[in-house]
Formats: C-alpha cells, structure tokens, sequence
C-alpha cells in the first residue's frame, strides 16, 4: 500500500524561487462494509486496514472484541480501497440495527448518526488508576518521534501510541485523521494483546470521540498534546477517564484527575 508520494514543488522565497520536490501523505476513500452493507467511508492512509477496521467496529460498539471480527477481507479498487468484513453471530443483529452510509474526513464515530441518542454508546469498562509517573509521561513525548515515520517525511499526519508505566511506547499507528490513528491502535492491541498500556499518547487534539475511544481501550489515561473540547472534558469525567492536555517538552496539563494523582503533587504507580 503506497502510503505517500513524491510531489514537485515550488518554494517561494522574497527574493528567489526553488524548484524541488517534496512527500506528501497519500489519502484515500476507505469503504467498510459490514455483512454486506455499507457501513462508512472514511478519507484516510491506506495503511493498517485490519487493524483499523478491527477498532472501528469495536469504538463504533458493533463488536465487543477482536474474535467478533471475521473474515477481514481488503482490496483495492479503482477510486480507493475497499474492506469487506463479517461480524460473529453474537454481534450480526447490530449492524442491522445501526446501518448508515456517510462520508467523513475522519473517523470520528459521530458523522452522519441519525440522533442525538445515538451518543449514549455503552460504556463497559471504568478506567483504573494511573501508574504512570510524571518522568513517564515527558519520556513518552520525547520518545514519540521515533515512531512516526511518515509524519517525518510528509508532516501532515497524526499518530496514536500506546505507552507502558515508564514512558516506552509499545505501539504507534499513524493515519491522516487522528481518530482513524486511534482506532488503529485500538485495533492493533486488540488483535495482538502486548501488555497493558498505562497511558495512551495522542498526537491532536482531544475531543468526545478520542475520549470515547480511549474508553473502549480500557486505558488509565489519555494525553494530548493539544486541547480538549468541553463534551470531551464532561465525557472523562462521567467515566473516571483520567485526562492530560497541551503535552508539551516542559509542560503537560491536568484536565480530568479522579483518582487525584497528579493534582495531589504525588505520581501514578503505588
């Protein structure tokens, strides 16, 4: 799967022009059919589709884990890429249920539902306490770029990574949209189980549907490193999500503490 391309440029400069050459991050239409219906569009890299499409089903709550998701079939047609995939009969009725046909530039889980209710997704798992310490949390920035490959040579894509106590990332997807880079991380520890992250390490900012996500996963904490929207802020909260914001080299910002581990002036890890 190409997952950029070269592109010639022309840099402007007051005084001169350059002709050169630059990668740019390849985006496509990604249609995900489920049991034969038409479930969603998504504009994103054609990159990791199975385990993509595995966390999509299970952050949009049409699978409850990664067995439920079969036969995964991808292929590439000629406006895009195409992914063909069976639900277990446990899970087949949802589908049914739930069946809509959108276009969207990311997968944010929200375009194109049919109601407000359709907001209130199950949430089945409350988040433990954080065992990660603030040395962790700085260790994981600093360590980030280092897994983001194709963010270095086009600079226009997002990455999700999965962090353990001390701050190693244990694995990182990247994607154009940040919500599709995060269901590919959910996907990717669903399919193959490391053990589990402490934190889960964002490269955007943090709304409803990363929140939501993050929930599905089943992690302690979510950190960004840009800022939150109040529906995410109101959504952690609700679930005991522990929420960090604006992640930067010298600073890191507590949005949402429950367990008061940071607000308190002590560190995660008991």
């Amino acid at each position: 799967m190409t997952v950029s391309r070269i592109q010639p440029t022309t840099i402007l400069r007051p005084d001169s022009q350059t002709r050169g050459e630059r990668a740019i991050a390849v985006e496509v239409p990604v249609a995900i059919e489920v049991d034969g219906l038409g479930y969603a569009v998504m504009m994103m890299t054609p990159a990791d589709l199975a385990e993509f499409t595995t966390g999509f089903l299970l952050t949009e709550r049409l699978a409850d884990a990664a067995d439920d998701v079969r036969d995964i079939d991808v292929f590439e047609a000629e406006a895009g890429w195409i992914v063909r995939v069976g639900l277990s009969d446990r899970c087949k009725g949802r589908i049914h249920d739930r069946v809509r046909h959108r276009t969207s530039d990311t997968s944010c889980g929200l375009c194109g539902i049919s109601g407000l209710e359709q907001l209130r997704k199950p949430v089945r798992t409350t988040p433990p306490r954080p065992e990660a310490s603030v040395e962790a949390l700085f260790a994981a920035l600093a360590g980030l770029r280092a897994h983001q490959p194709l963010n270095a040579a086009t600079g226009a894509i997002h990455a999700a990574a999965a962090c353990d106590r001390s701050g190693d990332v244990l694995a990182a997807y990247e994607d154009v949209g940040r919500h599709n880079a995060l269901d590919k991380l959910v996907g990717g520890l669903a399919i193959r189980p490391t053990e589990p992250p402490a934190f889960i390490l964002v490269t955007s900012r943090i709304s409803f549907e990363m929140v939501d996500k993050a929930l599905v996963a089943g992690v302690a904490m979510l950190v960004g490193i840009s800022a939150p929207t109040s529906l995410a802020i109101d959504h952690a909260r609700a679930h005991g999500l522990t929420l960090l914001a604006l992640a930067r080299s010298d600073a890191i910002l507590v949005v949402n503490d429950p367990f008061g581990v940071f607000e308190n002036g002590s560190e995660g890890g008991t």
